[in-house]
C-alpha cells in the first residue's frame, strides 16, 4: 500500500487505547500519517468518520463491534475513502463475511495495509422519517433471538446447533402477522409470517448462513420470510435452515437457496413492507423500537473496503 492518510475511529469500550496505538505503529510505522477519533455513546462513529473524510483520510479503520462498523460505513458510502475493520465485538458479522482476521489486531491491520481495495454494496432502510445504512441485515421477528440472544459461546462452539436451540426457544414466542410486501416494480403481495430478514450478506457466527445466496457485491438484497406456525412447520423451518440451505448445500455445492412451505427466499433491489401491527425492528443487531412500515434499497458498489 502506498503512503496514505489513515483515520482510526475506535470504540473505547471495546479496546485499550495503548495496545491499539502500539499495534497501529507496528503495522503502519511510527511515522505513518494517522489521525484518531474516539466514538461516544451519543455517536457510535458516523460523525467521526465524516470528520476523517473531511480531514483528507484515504482510509478509515473502524475499531469496534458491528455498531461501530455500520456507523463508519454509513459515512463512507459513496465516497472514495476506503473502510478498514479491526473487529472487536461479539458478532463481527461484516468482518466475518469479508474474511477479516478476528483474533488478532495486528493481523486485521495487516489486512487493511496489504489488501486490494474492493467495492461492496450498501443497504439502506427508511423508517419513521429517517434513513439508515446497513451492512449485514435488517428485520423483525425471531431474529432478535437467533442473531442477538443466542449464546455467543454456543454459536462459536456448536454452530448450527446454537440456532436450532434459539429457534426452539422462539417457538412459543412468535406471533403470525399480515405483511404487505412490494418487491421492485411488482404488484403488492399480502403474506403472513412472523420473521423477515433482509440482508446484504448471509454468514453469521459459527459459519451459519441464514441467507445462503447473499453476496456483498451482487447488487441485490436477499430476503428470508419465516411463517412457521406449529410444531410441524417449525420442524420444516429447521430442516430448511440446517439441512437444505446448510449442510446439504455445502456437500452438494448447490447454487440456489431452497424455499419451503414455511421458509421463503427472495431477492430484490427494493422492498416496501407494511405490517398489520407494530413489531420490534433491528438494524445490524441494534434494536430500533417498534415500527409498522419500512422500505429497503441497495446501493450497488457504494463502499470501498480494504
Amino acid at each position: 500500500m502506498s503512503a496514505s492518510s489513515i483515520g482510526i475511529v475506535w470504540n473505547p469500550s471495546k479496546i485499550d487505547e495503548e495496545s491499539l496505538r502500539s499495534a497501529v505503529d507496528a503495522v503502519f510505522g511510527a511515522d505513518a500519517a494517522v489521525q484518531w477519533w474516539e466514538t461516544s455513546v451519543e455517536d457510535p462513529g458516523r460523525g467521526m468518520a465524516a470528520d476523517a473524510v473531511e480531514a483528507g483520510c484515504d482510509i478509515v479503520i473502524a475499531v469496534g463491534g458491528d455498531g461501530t462498523v455500520r456507523a463508519v460505513a454509513e459515512a463512507l458510502a459513496a465516497t472514495e475513502v476506503a473502510l478498514g475493520i479491526v473487529p472487536q465485538g461479539t458478532g463481527n458479522l461484516l468482518a466475518r463475511n469479508l474474511g477479516v482476521p478476528l483474533d488478532s489486531i495486528a493481523s486485521a491491520l495487516e489486512r487493511v495495509r496489504d489488501s486490494t481495495p474492493q467495492h461492496i454494496d450498501v443497504g439502506w432502510v427508511d423508517f419513521d422519517g429517517q434513513s439508515r445504512a446497513f451492512m449485514v441485515m435488517v428485520g423483525f421477528g425471531i431474529d432478535a433471538q437467533m442473531l442477538v440472544e443466542t449464546n455467543d459461546d454456543l454459536k462459536d462452539r456448536a454452530g448450527w446447533l446454537a440456532y436450532v436451540e434459539a429457534m426452539g426457544r422462539a417457538l412459543s414466542g412468535t406471533e403470525m402477522t399480515d405483511i404487505m410486501v412490494t418487491r421492485d416494480d411488482e404488484e403488492p403481495q399480502e403474506v403472513r409470517g412472523h420473521t423477515m430478514l433482509i440482508g446484504n450478506c448471509g454468514m453469521l457466527q459459527g459459519g451459519i448462513r441464514l441467507l445462503p445466496d447473499a453476496q456483498l457485491d451482487d447488487g441485490l438484497l436477499d430476503v428470508l420470510l419465516l411463517s412457521s406456525d406449529g410444531v410441524l412447520q417449525w420442524m420444516d423451518t429447521v430442516r430448511s435452515v440446517v439441512w437444505d440451505n446448510g449442510i446439504r448445500r455445502l456437500l452438494t455445492r448447490g447454487e440456489d437457496a431452497v424455499s419451503t412451505e414455511s421458509t421463503q427466499h427472495l431477492t430484490a433491489e427494493r422492498l416496501q413492507v407494511e405490517l398489520s401491527q407494530p413489531l420490534i425492528f433491528e438494524i445490524d443487531g441494534e434494536e430500533m423500537g417498534e415500527i409498522t412500515s419500512f422500505a429497503v434499497r441497495v446501493q450497488p458498489g457504494a463502499l470501498t473496503v480494504r
